[in-house]
């Protein structure tokens, strides 16, 4: 139902490319795409702060944020500060008592421990075993990895089918654009989080809630480098169900009985109207879905009798005339036009 709701916003306003729209006779065209990263920053924002709130979010949304910002941006994560400080010395105990090699790894390990440990930390910092600058560093070269392999893998597919065919084209399932877009979004989005907020934690000596929706709006502007209105929609989809539900628990909202079957149905009505009286509003991947649904009926309508509603109806079907049955057709004579 999320995927509905989300097409439906995209149906309301927002979607991908330019939306031609039909008034007074006249083409106005708009580009929503100007706005998608507005909407991330928004919803980063509130996700980020809920994130950092104790019982803020639970479940799926809880466990991603945790993985792609890390646990030391929890304020109530496991380990106490004194637990992780023994832990830091009892790591560096280990690796004084071994034996110094003159190896390139070991000398890589040591320069990256000294960059790392010996460097500005706030005492308010949970990140103990890296300093502030290191600490967004390993943020962003962790989540460009995961972003760039995510993208490989669903470039996988398409690139063995042309295995025997063009083996050139295996090249590009590593030197993608989108792979480095992809990487690139989720390592800056994670970097500028966690900058911002060891920076507002500098300014203020103290940690707070209230960083999570400074950081987050901030770390929302990484969407420039993969803009998504889907992703964008479908977070503020989510967001706001979160926030019904949390109004629900609350109780400062009101509980609607099918309330989900409601959403449904009113969504499914706004996309099919779209669908018979505005088709260029819809994304060309939601219009292939809904021909595969009905088998192409949704495309043998005869769209110029809707043209007299102004919704530009028939605009990419000029050149269609249906074929109808004479069986089962009707021709209705002109009446004469009476001047008065």
């Amino acid at each position: 139902m999320a995927n509905l709701a989300t097409e439906t916003l995209f149906r309301m306003g927002v979607a991908r490319g330019t939306i031609t729209t039909l008034r007074n006779g006249e083409d106005i065209e708009y580009s929503p795409l100007s706005y998608t990263v507005l909407l991330f920053c928004i919803t980063a924002a509130m996700y980020m702060f809920f994130f950092r709130c104790k019982d803020g979010l639970k479940g799926f949304t809880f466990s991603a944020l945790r993985f792609i910002v890390g646990k030391e941006e929890i304020p109530t994560h496991s380990y106490s500060p004194e637990a992780a400080y023994a832990k830091v010395e009892q790591k560096t105990e280990k690796h004084e008592e071994k034996p110094r090699g003159t190896n390139i790894i070991a000398l890589v390990r040591k320069l990256v421990d000294s960059v790392c440990k010996h460097g500005p930390r706030h005492r308010c910092c949970k990140h103990y075993e890296d300093n502030c600058i290191s600490y967004c560093i390993k943020g962003f070269i962790r989540m460009f990895s995961v972003g760039y392999l995510i993208q490989c893998c669903l470039r996988i597919p398409s690139a063995f089918r042309h295995l025997f065919t063009q083996p050139s084209r295996l090249l590009s399932l590593f030197y993608n654009k989108e792979n480095f877009q992809l990487g690139a979004f989720l390592g800056s989005f994670v970097s500028i989080y966690k900058g911002t907020s060891c920076f507002l934690r500098w300014v203020r000596n103290l940690d707070d809630e209230l960083h999570a929706i400074i950081a987050g709006f901030l770390a929302g502007i990484s969407m420039m480098f993969y803009k998504s209105t889907t992703i964008s929609m479908y977070l503020a989809s989510k967001l706001v169900e979160t926030m019904y539900f949390k109004g629900i628990e609350a109780g400062k909202v009101p509980y609607f009985p099918h309330a989900d079957t409601i959403i449904y149905s009113i969504s499914t009505a706004i996309c099919f109207q779209a669908a018979v009286m505005e088709v260029q509003t819809l994304r060309p991947s939601y219009w292939k879905f809904l021909l595969r649904l009905t088998k192409g009926r949704f495309a043998v309508m005869n769209r110029k009798v809707l043209d007299v509603f102004g919704t530009g109806a028939s605009k990419h079907f000029r050149d269609f005339i249906p074929k109808l049955d004479p069986r089962y057709t009707t021709v209705t004579p002109e009446l004469p036009i009476e001047f008065s």
